[in-house]
């Protein structure tokens, strides 16, 4: 600022830097934001804990009369527990991705705005299975170990529909800052 008066210089704008970027050159993991290692771990327990319920469901002994494919919501709590699994890899390998480099895959904005919709979509989806596979629960004659793996299957799909809603509400978090800033 060479030829700035001192007077002149304080009325000059102030930049101030996003919380969500950084420089290419610190790339420690202390100098990434926070909000980005707890997205990324909650990313991780979705996608673990929708694989349970999809296994939960899968792995009830065939040889039984009743089995989950014969009944369509518990088909339905299935398909979706598999969506939110393939959801969850992509949103952790994205989460890594830019993690270790910064806006390879899809760029900041269009990435928190998908990240955004699509978590209220799969955590609805989610949401609607699991209160779709409760009444059968109850009302049905069910055998003892469809009955029991229904019930963890839908449990844990609630889980998974929790840990989603709060991945939906740092990807709005995210989303505003970006919009703001």
């Amino acid at each position: 600022m060479a030829g700035v008066s001192p007077v002149a210089a304080s009325y000059l704008p102030q930049q101030t830097p996003s919380p969500f970027s950084f420089s290419v050159a610190s790339t420690s993991w202390s100098s990434r934001p926070s909000i980005h290692l707890s997205n990324i771990f909650l990313r991780f327990l979705a996608l673990v804990f929708s694989f349970v319920s999809a296994l939960s469901l899968a792995t009830v002994s065939p040889n039984k009369k009743t089995k989950f494919t014969d009944y369509p919501e518990f088909m339905y709590c299935f398909v979706v527990s598999i969506l939110s699994f393939i959801y969850s890899c992509f949103q952790l390998f994205k989460g890594i991705c830019d993690f270790a480099h910064t806006g390879i895959l899809l760029s900041d904005m269009i990435s928190d705005i998908t990240s955004f919709i699509l978590d209220k979509l799969v955590g609805y989806v989610l949401i609607s299975s699991s209160s779709m596979a409760i009444p059968i629960i109850r009302h049905a004659q069910l055998t003892g170990s469809l009955r029991r793996a229904a019930i963890i299957s839908t449990t844990i799909s609630f889980v998974t529909f929790l840990i989603l809603a709060t991945c939906t509400i740092l990807s709005g978090y995210k989303l505003c800052k970006r919009i703001i800033w």
